[in-house]
């Protein structure tokens, strides 16, 4: 079955505290960006690689790609006014009906493991939507109004990407209006009354968002 991903980049460096959005910061010897469109093109060279992009970076992303000699083959999209947009807009750059399999991919999460994605594809593949998760390792304790209480973090999993599913759902899940208890493409789909299959990710496919990431990126660089 054909495969596609869709890696969602329009960051703006808020939380980073930096003019550059932090997909476009350098760890190591280039750009996030290109270690993450990199590591799907080592799982599969066959995948279309779908990037979106606000409209107002795509110029400096061009920008670096020649700076860098990057030529990993990928399709531009325009960016929406939230996440949940900006996967519909990447969404509409697959055919209509196609038998395939969409992943959709934070930007900046460079370190997912080749065998994540190789069994979140298999899984979508058998069960029609797979995401990767990791345990909680540390005390959580639920907040509510000015008191708190210990929670059985054996009860919770923290979710990573890529989320993978059957395009054909997905495009359905992402015809839904928008509702802001959308977190993530798992939270759409599941929206439709369809569940979701959990896969053991990889602690170091971390989000980079704040310097201290930056830190950690080049440490497992």
């Amino acid at each position: 079955m054909k495969k596609y991903v869709i890696i969602v980049a329009g960051g703006k460096g808020v939380r980073m505290g930096t003019d550059v959005p932090k997909q476009f910061l350098p760890i190591g010897d280039r750009p996030v960006l290109m270690h993450t469109l990199e590591v799907f093109y080592l799982y599969d060279k066959e995948m279309e690689l779908i990037l979106v992009l606000p409209v107002s970076q795509r110029d400096y992303w061009a920008g670096l790609c020649r700076t860098y000699a990057f030529s990993i083959p990928h399709t531009i999209v325009d960016g929406g006014e939230t996440r949940f947009h900006s996967v519909r807009n990447g969404l509409a750059r697959i055919p209509a009906g196609v038998e395939a399999l969409v992943a959709v991919h934070d930007g900046v999460r460079p370190f997912v493991a080749l065998d994540v994605i190789s069994e979140c594809f298999k899984i979508a593949l058998e069960r029609g939507a797979a995401i990767p998760v990791i345990s909680v390792v540390e005390t959580v304790r639920q907040v509510v109004g000015k008191r708190s209480r210990a929670v059985d973090r054996n009860a919770y999993k923290l979710v990573q990407t890529p989320q993978v599913f059957h395009a054909q759902l997905l495009a359905k899940a992402y015809s839904q209006p928008y509702n802001s208890t959308f977190t993530d493409d798992a939270s759409v789909v599941e929206a439709l009354g369809e569940e979701v299959f959990l896969v053991e990710g990889n602690r170091e496919n971390i989000k980079i968002t704040t310097p201290f990431d930056i830190k950690v990126a080049n440490a497992l660089l």
